[in-house]
């Protein structure tokens, strides 16, 4: 199974959090307290995003962490980065400068397509920003054209059923 890691997706939802303050700042505290997520897990996951430079820590009794820049312009592929390293599926997806190659790059067949299926990744995280996950639901298909809504079903799948009114199927 392909998945993020529990700090990144915990660093999504305190960057959530963040976002629904509007500016303001919350204390680690408070972000874990409404957001659920641990204490030490708090901590660690936003001493990390201070690090990238998304958040902002402010000192004092009204201090805190904030959104260094406002929600619409911090997008999901740049957070997922930040707390995950390169946003890829395989290895040969992201070359890092000394970073090896994997040893099967130089004859894979399938390598290009492991590129544009990385890069369709890039590109949908790359659309999404911390706004659209605070918006309402039906905000995001039209942000994300072509991702998440259905393909029409083939001419050929077109499968007899039942009729309601006579049980005879078509």
């Amino acid at each position: 199974m392909l998945r993020m890691s529990k700090m990144t997706d915990y660093g999504i939802v305190l960057m959530t959090e963040l976002a629904r303050a509007e500016g303001g700042t919350r204390t680690t505290r408070e972000l874990a307290a409404r957001t659920r997520v641990p204490l030490p897990s708090a901590s660690k996951v936003l001493k990390g995003l201070l690090q990238a430079g998304l958040v902002v820590s402010h000192r004092g009794a009204n201090g805190g962490y904030g959104l260094s820049r406002p929600a619409a312009s911090l997008s999901l592929s740049e957070l997922v980065a930040s707390l995950e390293g390169p946003v890829a599926l395989t290895e040969c997806g992201v070359h890092t400068s000394g970073g090896a190659p994997c040893e099967l790059e130089s004859v894979c067949q399938i390598r290009g397509h492991w590129r544009l299926i990385n890069h369709a990744i890039q590109e949908a995280l790359g659309r999404l920003t911390l706004a659209d996950l605070i918006a309402p639901a039906p905000r995001m298909p039209e942000r994300l054209v072509g991702l998440g809504t259905p393909r029409a079903a083939p001419a050929a799948a077109n499968i007899s059923t039942p009729s309601a009114t006579t049980g005879v199927r078509s």
